[in-house]
Formats: C-alpha cells, structure tokens, sequence
C-alpha cells in the first residue's frame, strides 16, 4: 500500500479484489434526488411506485452504482484514482433499506497507458443487482518519483 492508503499501479495484479458495503437510507435516495435532479416518482413517490411492477419505490440506480466508485476511490485501487469509464447493467431493483455490497476486481493491466479494467458487481444479499466492467487510472510511484524530482529542482 502506498502513503495513500491505496494500491499504485506497480502493485496491482489480476485477480485482487475488494469490495464495500452501505446501506441505503431513505435520506440517501432523497439527497440524491436533490443533487442529480432526478425526482422520478419511482424513486420519491411510494403511493406512485405502489402502482408499477416494483410495487414499491425503488433507490435510484445510480446511487446504488456509486457504491462501485466508493471501492474503487477507497480500497482497489485506491485514493487518487481516476475513474475513466464504467458500464452498467442493471439486474434488479434496490430498495430502502437493503445493504448493497460492491466488489470490484482487476480483469487486466494494461501496461502502456497505466490503466486497469475492472470487473463490477453490486449484490444485495445473493442477488445481483449490477454487473458491469470499469476502466481506471491508479496512482503510479514513478509520477511521485518524477514530481519529487521537478519540486526538488523548483525549490533548489
């Protein structure tokens, strides 16, 4: 592990994992939809929700995907990681209240432009409720190394 508390690119090899879990509260699913805009009644509405296939209101499916970024920002690879790109299939519905689990694991390592393809996948107990793959660019000791190298040069 780095200063950071996270994986640099030169430690990382296919297979690790790790994973992250959170609750989704009521207060959750309603910040969310302040912040994104997204006041879709599924989502904010029970006696709406009620009346559709879900016959409940349903967390927004991009909170429940943040539980992804939280473990890749977190724990694998870690703080300072980029996130370049994700995508998403959406298996089934999260509810308030469920725990969603996230475990991300690192598919491949691709070595000439220092990013790392990840597997996703969100579950709430056994069930699937995302799976998906995502792409990012992890810390490197050797930009540390460089940087060190210019601030020394800067500040001689």
């Amino acid at each position: 592990m780095n200063e950071l508390n996270g994986y640099d690119f030169e430690d990382l090899q296919p297979g690790m994992s790790a994973t992250f879990a959170k609750t989704i509260t009521e207060a959750d699913i309603l910040m969310f939809a302040g912040a994104s805009g997204d006041i879709n009644a599924m989502h904010i509405n029970e006696q709406f929700a009620q009346t559709t296939p879900f016959k409940g209101r349903i967390a927004h499916g991009m909170l429940t995907a943040s539980i992804i970024s939280a473990t890749v920002a977190g724990r694998l690879p870690g703080p300072g990681t980029i996130y370049l790109g994700q995508n998403l299939r959406f298996k089934a519905p999260v509810r308030p209240g469920d725990t969603v689990q996230a475990e991300v694991t690192i598919k491949e390592l691709l070595h000439e432009k220092r990013r790392v393809v990840l597997s996703t996948v969100c579950t709430v107990g056994r069930k699937v409720v995302i799976e998906g793959d995502a792409i990012v660019m992890p810390t490197s000791r050797g930009d540390r190394v460089k940087n060190s190298a210019v601030s020394a040069a800067i500040n001689a």
